[in-house]
């Protein structure tokens, strides 16, 4: 089970953190994500991390301005989000897997996601 928060309400230009706690202890081929999903469009990846090395993959549209990041010890990763604008206005889901590989290649696809938290939403005012 993931547990999402962080979410609110910021004005354009503005910072907001995102966590994302698993419930169980994770091995070290556990993989975290972010995906978002604005009304009427469909769900979007955001931002992944490998919990062995600390790899990330980052959406075109947020990259250079979301961060994310994992505490391996504390069964959670974070989202840092900053220069935020408008558009990033969303429901923000995290989602996770187990892999069978230390250094498998992260993926951006919805469907290789078995885990998902609730949605935390984020509302960026212009």
């Amino acid at each position: 089970q993931l547990q999402a928060s962080g979410g609110g309400l910021v004005q354009a230009g503005g910072s907001l953190r995102l966590s994302c706690a698993a419930s169980r202890r994770t091995s070290s081929k556990y993989h975290m994500g972010w995906f978002r999903q604005a009304p009427g469009k469909e769900r979007e990846f955001v931002a992944a991390v490998r919990w062995y090395d600390g790899g990330t993959l980052y959406g075109s549209s947020v990259q250079g301005r979301f961060i994310i990041t994992r505490d391996s010890t504390e069964n959670t990763a974070y989202l840092q989000m900053d220069s935020l604008k408008p558009e990033d206005t969303a429901l923000y889901f995290c989602a996770a897997r187990d892999t069978l590989s230390l250094r498998l290649t992260l993926s951006k696809e919805v469907n290789a996601y078995k885990f998902w938290g609730q949605g935390t939403q984020v509302t960026v005012s212009s």
